[in-house]
């Protein structure tokens, strides 16, 4: 027998309706909804090879609207994905199951990215698009043609982060970037009337973008609507009029279908409805086959551009393996060392901000898939080197990207860059900003991306823009995210040393705090060893039978030593270490960490911000020194010197306490 349309639309829907059903928990009404779209892309448009799923020109599905995962994983199974059988959708929302509540990344499985946090997922597209637009730059349109397509909700919408990417999407004209609008009109709290009034046509014209209006079940029109899309020469948005809940008879177009199970008393009548006399998770053997040869189709369109690859000449095949899998580093550690030795010999006094900008400049010769920017602040952030070349919506040929005032839009995209594949992203803001950066950061940690985020000003050091832009807590709440590596170098050589770590670190994103004052050169001898790659290490010590630690990070190892130096002129004993990296620092051995900070020592900590992260260091003997209040406008010299962060003051606080 022949299969319909909408027998493929409903095996979707009822995958979706049961899972959520068994779990009993979910969300059924968007899959419901948004089914009829889903097998229209997936039918007719879509190009994915369900069989080799990392398939370089794959066209990239991101259901940003991550409470309906159910469709994402309905999809997967159904076209013939491996990573999700049907026990793994019986198992919907359980522990260890592939389908959790919201889609979680894992590189090829058919999970793009990590979506639930609205927005994110829709701002990811936008850097996936700005990807494949420089790719298809680099290797030409023949190589490179794929396409983006993304599933959007209200709340994505509503979210400011999609005002953010999607002014960018349009800036850039990144015409291969296609959404659904799924228009519904409901929210968890009811319609949507009761907090949005926009005119979604305005808003996305104003960005230059396409806008359709469709009805989301009219297979025609939804086809029509993507191919028209995809002849554009800027970003289209479809906006798809759907009903929530399709189907059900007494809770479609309400928001009860959104976020709780059906029933089984509505189940059955949705069953009835819709003709779908199957049990719980049966999937029809036809329904099955026919959407098993829509996942096929895949195989042969990979094997097509296989081949034109090969035809062209084994050169683009090496470099696209060069880029997409081997992720070459090249003469990185060999180029880190001659730098090293070069600035040991004429010890510069620079901003961290400055050596940070050195760095970007000797590593972005060697590494053509570093691809920075700036949320409007590249002469402060010192993000932008002499090798830059910009990126506009005429070209694309470049390595770095004006962001404009949007941390949070800059710090998606930079996770949609890195899961494109191939490129490695750094964009930069003041770390006070970290905060509107902070989602984003946390979703390159859960997905394990290497994404570089580059924060300058870093302290009450940056003086008199005061407490607004002075962060106190901002590496503390950085540090407390899994997963991330928090580096605050102390002079030029470290900053070389953390470039190479988060350069080399495959599955943990990094945050690279720098400073706007200049700090002197620290380290007295030169080593070919990255020492700070276990995240502290002794600068200096005055004697063996030292019984002070000083322990500091960034800009305040230059006080610790200065604090040293006045602790020997009392005859007190000291060993400074500068701790870059307390993340690398807690990973190493106990006896490494016991050689470092030494259990009988009086240890004190010093780092202008909150001391929370600190106080594990000192046991039950030693001090925190740091601000736990917000700071003040001044000269850099005098905010310090209003909270005793002076060489005086601590050198005090130490000789009083060793009285004790």
């Amino acid at each position: 027998m022949s299969v319909n349309f909408n027998q493929l639309s409903n095996a979707v829907r009822f995958l979706s309706i049961d899972a959520v059903q068994k779990a009993n928990s979910g969300h059924p009404g968007m899959p419901m909804g948004m089914a009829d779209v889903a097998t229209v892309l997936f039918k007719y448009h879509l190009r994915f090879n369900p069989k080799n799923p990392t398939w370089i020109n794959r066209d990239r599905f991101i259901l940003s609207a991550g409470h309906g995962s159910m469709l994402l994983y309905a999809l997967l199974h159904l076209t013939g994905y491996k990573s999700v059988s049907i026990e793994d959708i019986k198992n919907f929302r359980q522990l260890n199951s592939i389908c959790a509540g919201h889609p979680e990344y894992k590189k090829g499985t058919g999970i793009e990215t990590t979506t639930g946090p609205l927005g994110q997922g829709l701002s990811n597209a936008v850097g996936m698009a700005i990807a494949e637009e420089i790719y298809r730059k680099k290797f030409g349109s023949n190589v490179i043609n794929n396409k983006t397509y993304v599933i959007a909700s209200d709340g994505d919408l509503m979210e400011g982060i999609s005002h953010e990417a999607m002014s960018l999407a349009g800036h850039l004209k990144l015409k291969n970037l296609i959404v659904f609008f799924d228009n519904n009109k409901i929210s968890i709290d009811g319609s949507t009337s009761l907090s949005v009034s926009d005119n979604y046509k305005k808003r996305f014209e104003s960005y230059g973008w396409n806008f359709f209006d469709i009805n989301g079940h009219n297979e025609k029109q939804i086809s029509k609507a993507i191919s028209k899309a995809s002849r554009s020469s800027k970003p289209t948005i479809i906006s798809c009029k759907t009903i929530i809940g399709f189907g059900s008879p007494n809770k479609s177009g309400k928001a009860s279908s959104h976020g709780s199970p059906l029933g089984d008393e509505e189940i059955a009548l949705v069953r009835k409805k819709l003709k779908w006399s199957n049990k719980p998770f049966e999937i029809p053997l036809e329904v099955l086959k026919e959407w098993r040869k829509i996942g096929d189709k895949g195989e042969l369109l990979e094997k097509k551009w296989q081949e034109n690859i090969n035809k062209k000449n084994f050169k683009i095949k090496n470099e696209l393996e060069k880029n997409f899998i081997n992720s070459d580093l090249g003469e990185l550690e060999s180029l880190i060392a001659k730098e090293k030795a070069k600035y040991f010999v004429s010890k510069p006094s620079l901003a961290t901000r400055q050596c940070s900008m050195a760095s970007i400049e000797s590593i972005s010769s060697l590494l053509p898939q570093l691809i920075g920017g700036s949320a409007d602040l590249s002469g402060s952030n010192n993000t932008k080197t002499k090798n830059s070349k910009i990126i506009n919506s005429k070209n694309f040929d470049g390595n770095y990207i004006h962001y404009g005032v949007r941390e949070h839009g800059m710090s998606a995209v930079m996770n949609g860059l890195a899961l494109y594949g191939g490129l490695i992203p750094y964009g930069g803001t003041f770390l006070i900003f970290s905060d509107y950066s902070k989602p984003s950061i946390r979703l390159s940690a859960l997905m394990g991306l290497k994404v570089i985020y580059i924060f300058s000003h870093d302290s009450i050091g940056l003086g008199e823009d005061g407490p607004t832009h002075q962060p106190i807590e901002q590496l503390t709440g950085l540090r407390a995210i899994p997963n991330l590596n928090v580096f605050r170098p102390a002079d030029i050589n470290e900053t070389l040393e953390c470039w190479e770590i988060a350069l080399k670190s495959s599955g943990t994103p990094s945050a690279i705090a720098l400073s706007r004052q200049k700090v002197p050169y620290i380290n007295p001898k030169n080593t070919i060893e990255n020492r700070c790659e276990k995240g502290a290490y002794v600068v200096n010590i005055t004697s063996h039978e030292s019984n002070v630690t000083i322990v500091a990070s960034g800009t305040e190892v230059e006080l610790a030593l200065k604090v040293q130096e006045k602790l020997r002129e009392n005859n007190i004993h000291s060993k400074v270490v500068s701790m870059p990296c307390m993340e690398l620092f807690d990973k190493q051995p106990e006896d490494f960490k016991k050689d470092i900070i030494e259990q009988d020592s009086f240890v004190v900590t010093i780092e202008a911000g909150s001391i929370v992260t600190w106080q594990k260091y000192i046991k039950n003997k030693g001090m925190n020194i740091g601000i736990d209040q917000f700071g003040e406008s001044a000269p850099y010299k005098d905010v310090y010197s209003h909270f005793d962060l002076s060489e005086e003051k601590i050198t005090s606080f130490i000789q009083n306490k060793l009285r004790e």
